[in-house]
């Protein structure tokens, strides 16, 4: 079985670009196919989509056309797909006719999708995004998927939600409580594994905070590419995982994170204020010159000295690759 989840296919892709440079849309693209060639290559018998498909709700149907084709082509092939909408596609997927497919199957609300899978019966319990107090409405959204009724040797729970102790940024805050947070305590006997978007970092939750085992293990596998600069240190990619049939719902039996060749990502503080020998323009050169060709450089403007104008971005973009994408934010410098 393959998971993975928050592609945000559309992410940097303006139908018209009012400025050339080099977008990042397509590296989304990129690691959604490279996710996916284990099911077209036959490696696995099920794809699930943990949530935010697309960048956002209100996009082209262009777009929609692109981000569902190379999952109607892993269900060509016989793997069936199972997708759950994020918050990010406000928890519907636009034009659905367009994913109107024997083999993908989206949850349009609390419910169960069952297949046969390699003899087995595999039951597949899952909600859309709940953007609200979810903490409260849990139990009940997982009741109405009506899974207790479902037969099956393995069975599974699909979301796109924060269960609490999910890690995130360059500092790991963990996420505890709050309307919008999962208590470890309310995950339900009866599933061999949760598997969950929402959540950029690849992890496995397996206990709650106060070290208590949940009742079934909850897996991230992460964005497939870094998508804002608190991402820069993780690695990217998607899970596979194995599960064995039981009379309680089965059991998840081991898993691996495959890592995707996410993009780089540097900051460079530029300060004129500090530079006494040399132009802004001939040191960023020089640093980014140091820098891998692919890199995503975010450049931090810092105002220390009265005067120096910031370089339109088109010229500091030219002092670089054409590979690389540049990004310029500008700060004050901080008070001593």
């Amino acid at each position: 079985m393959l998971l993975l989840a928050d592609t945000h296919l559309g992410i940097d892709l303006p139908l018209r670009p009012r400025v050339e440079r080099r977008r990042r849309g397509p590296d989304f693209f990129r690691n959604f196919e490279l996710a996916l060639a284990p099911a077209l290559d036959g490696q696995v018998d099920l794809v699930v989509h943990g949530g935010d498909l697309l960048y956002r709700s209100r996009v082209r149907r262009q777009l929609v056309l692109d981000a569902l084709e190379p999952l109607k082509r892993v269900a060509d092939v016989g793997v069936p797909v199972v997708l759950v909408p994020g918050n990010h596609e406000r928890s519907r997927i636009p034009f659905p006719l367009l994913a109107s497919h024997a083999g993908v199957h989206i949850f349009q609300r609390p419910e169960t999708v069952r297949l046969e899978i390699a003899g087995l019966r595999v039951a597949l319990a899952g909600f859309p995004c709940r953007r609200t107090d979810v903490a409260s409405a849990f139990g009940s959204l997982v009741d109405r998927t009506d899974h207790h009724t479902q037969p099956a040797d393995v069975k599974l729970l699909c979301l796109h939600q924060t269960v609490e102790g999910a890690q995130v940024g360059p500092v790991g805050f963990t996420f505890r409580r709050g309307h919008d947070v999962i208590p470890g305590s309310s995950i339900p006997d009866g599933f061999a594994a949760v598997l969950a978007g929402h959540i950029h970092r690849s992890q496995v939750l397996q206990r709650d905070l106060r070290g208590r085992r949940l009742a079934a293990p909850v897996l991230y596998p992460g964005s497939i590419e870094r998508t804002s600069f608190a991402e820069r240190y993780e690695p990217k990619g998607f899970l596979t995982l194995r599960v064995e049939p039981s009379v309680d719902g089965g059991r998840l039996s081991g898993w691996r994170f495959h890592q995707l060749p996410a993009r780089p990502m540097f900051g460079l503080e530029v300060d004129p204020g500090s530079l006494a020998d040399v132009s802004v323009e001939e040191w960023l050169e020089r640093r980014l010159a140091e820098l891998p060709a692919d890199s995503i450089v975010h450049l931090r403007w810092v105002d220390s000295r009265a005067g120096v104008a910031v370089p339109p971005a088109a010229e500091l973009r030219a002092l670089a690759p054409a590979s690389m994408s540049i990004e310029l934010r500008r700060r004050s410098p901080a008070r001593r």
